[in-house]
């Protein structure tokens, strides 16, 4: 097995160099059409599912819905974390202060800062950890407030080029979403472009783009979700998104970036609003974007 960062490293460069590519007008036009067709056969009575598979080497795009918005849920979490580091990056933030909460600021799923809640507080850098790799609610909360609030995080967006994403609320009110509300919401194109440009892109430096496409890695909250469909020998990473609750319909969400051997990463971003309310995550809704894993899998191999 390649070393991880070794492995890392090598993918950033092969992802970098193939980042603005133009694509082969028609290229795979069957293939396109069979993976689109397969994914929307995926909904069922009133859900909606939005995909967007993004070939980083050539720039083509499939799937369904992949201009409407959805609910981000937690996704917006891996944004937060890197707008965080371009802060920083530029002088604006310091990523080993410490920030200091209580009992006050923990909300529900709160794991990391609950645990080092007698400490009084951890450095930003610890918060946008447990934000992408456990997404920490108060975690999200705390570098919220760090950047300037919601608002100020849709501003950071527009500068990183992703004119669609918006985020108006904290956690975990931006969960509850209805059908024709615009707040905290995404396309799955603008965030499969997203995550790519931050990373493989120059929004981040060489060092923090390894580390963000680490913490997804290492994520553990996704393997039930595009990750499942996808082949064992691929690595692969994500930030998934989930909400529940009184009021609303439950959302599944999960945007990954995945290496087959020997050619350049594909980004997959799903948006799945099942229509239907439930106090638990349920399986059967999970296993929609495991579907759309082997989809995207057979898609990129074309």
């Amino acid at each position: 097995m390649v070393a991880r960062r070794g492995f890392i490293a090598g993918s950033l460069a092969a992802g970098a160099a193939g980042l603005h590519t133009v694509p082969l007008a028609m290229q795979g036009a069957e293939i396109q059409s069979d993976a689109s067709d397969r994914i929307a056969a995926l909904e069922q009575g009133e859900a909606r599912l939005g995909v967007c598979l993004l070939d980083t080497a050539t720039g083509e795009m499939t799937g369904n819905r992949r201009h409407e918005r959805f609910a981000m849920c937690s996704t917006f979490k891996l944004a937060l974390a890197a707008a965080c580091l371009r802060e920083a990056e530029a002088g604006r933030l310091n990523m080993d202060q410490v920030i200091a909460y209580t009992q006050d600021d923990i909300t529900s799923h709160s794991p990391v800062t609950k645990k080092h809640l007698d400490k009084g507080g951890m450095r930003a850098i610890d918060l946008a950890e447990a934000t992408v790799k456990t997404s920490d609610n108060a975690a999200a909360n705390l570098l919220l407030k760090l950047i300037g609030g919601p608002d100020r995080l849709t501003s950071l967006l527009r500068r990183m080029g992703d004119d669609v994403t918006r985020v108006d609320r904290y956690e975990p009110e931006m969960n509850f979403v209805l059908s024709a509300d615009m707040r905290d919401t995404t396309s799955p194109a603008a965030m499969a472009q997203l995550v790519r440009d931050l990373t493989l892109g120059t929004l981040l430096s060489e060092a923090n783009r390894a580390m963000i496409l680490q913490w997804m890695i290492d994520t553990r909250t996704g393997l039930r979700r595009i990750r499942a469909g996808l082949p064992e020998d691929w690595v692969s990473g994500d930030k998934t998104g989930t909400g529940l609750g009184p009021g609303t319909t439950n959302k599944y969400n999960d945007v990954a970036i995945a290496f087959p051997p020997d050619r350049a990463p594909i980004m997959v971003s799903v948006y799945f609003d099942s229509a239907v309310p439930s106090d638990r995550i349920e399986p059967h809704h999970q296993a929609v974007l495991a579907e759309v894993g082997r989809i995207a899998a057979d898609w990129a191999l074309r």
